[in-house]
This record gives C-alpha cells, sequence and structure tokens, in this order.
C-alpha cells in the first residue's frame, strides 16, 4: 500500500508497504506525517486545515497493471531489484493475479483459488512449482542472465 499527499502539482509519497493488518495505523502515520510536512514548510498548522488540505489514499499496484507488457515490466523490476527478496517476488506475483483476476489466474494455474491468495499472501511460502504455474498462467516468464 502507499500512502500520498498533493501540494500544489506535487505529488509526495508519504509511506509505502504495509498490509491490511497495519492499515489503520499506516493511515494514522500518513497523516501524522502530512501534518508534519505542513509544519515543515509553513504549511496550514491546524488540524482542520490539515484534514481540508490533506487526503491520504490506500494505492494498490494491482489497479495500475493494465497491460501484459506492464506486467512483465512490474515482475522485471522486482527480479532485477531485489532477487532474493522471496517474500517480495510472491507479492509481486500476487498483484499481477489480482490485476488479471484471481479466480481466472486460479483456474489457468491449476489450483484453488483459496490456496493461490494463500500462497501469494505475505506470510505465503510458494513451492517454486507453484511460482511457475502461477507465471505460465499470468503470461510471464522468469528471466536468468550472469551476475
Amino acid at each position: 500500500m502507499f500512502y500520498y499527499t498533493e501540494r500544489n502539482s506535487e505529488v509526495i509519497l508519504l509511506l509505502a508497504d504495509g498490509n491490511k493488518s497495519s492499515q489503520q495505523q499506516d493511515i494514522k502515520t500518513a497523516i501524522a506525517l502530512a501534518k508534519n510536512l505542513s509544519e515543515s514548510f509553513n504549511m496550514p498548522k491546524t488540524s482542520a486545515e490539515i484534514v481540508t488540505k490533506t487526503k491520504t489514499i490506500a494505492y494498490d499496484v494491482a489497479e495500475q497493471l493494465r497491460t501484459p507488457a506492464e506486467m512483465a515490466a512490474y515482475l522485471d523490476a522486482w527480479l532485477t531489484d531485489a532477487p532474493d527478496d522471496e517474500a517480495g517476488i510472491a507479492r509481486v506475483l500476487g498483484d499481477i493475479a489480482r490485476a488479471k483476476g484471481m479466480s481466472q489466474v486460479a483456474r489457468d494455474a491449476g489450483l484453488s483459488r483459496e490456496s493461490l491468495y494463500k500462497a501469494l499472501s505475505e506470510n505465503g511460502n510458494p513451492s517454486f512449482a507453484t511460482v511457475l504455474k502461477v507465471a505460465t498462467a499470468l503470461g510471464v516468464r522468469l528471466h536468468a542472465e550472469a551476475a
């Protein structure tokens, strides 16, 4: 999840990551960060002014992944930037699966929707076989090159 605020024509990222279990605390943190930002730059200081000027919303990357090329680029960027982050790679596959439709991806991968959600969740630990099935169902390929 991403939380941001807009100041004039600028978008300022306040907080990235988190999950449903930490969402309420994340929102409070993002509002506090926006308040501190306002104070640091002599922006409105009263809480009433801050509430009317600052709007935080949850950002879901799955809503932005519209084409197979965008989905493949997202996975490739993660594999390039954080190749040792198994949980992050599983989360990326989950984001792409949600963008395509979790039920359809589960059917295409030969898995139940529930097991796919579990495998690609924050605490999931998908087997390599599951990762390969999901990648095939998503229409993406894992890429290898010399380090």
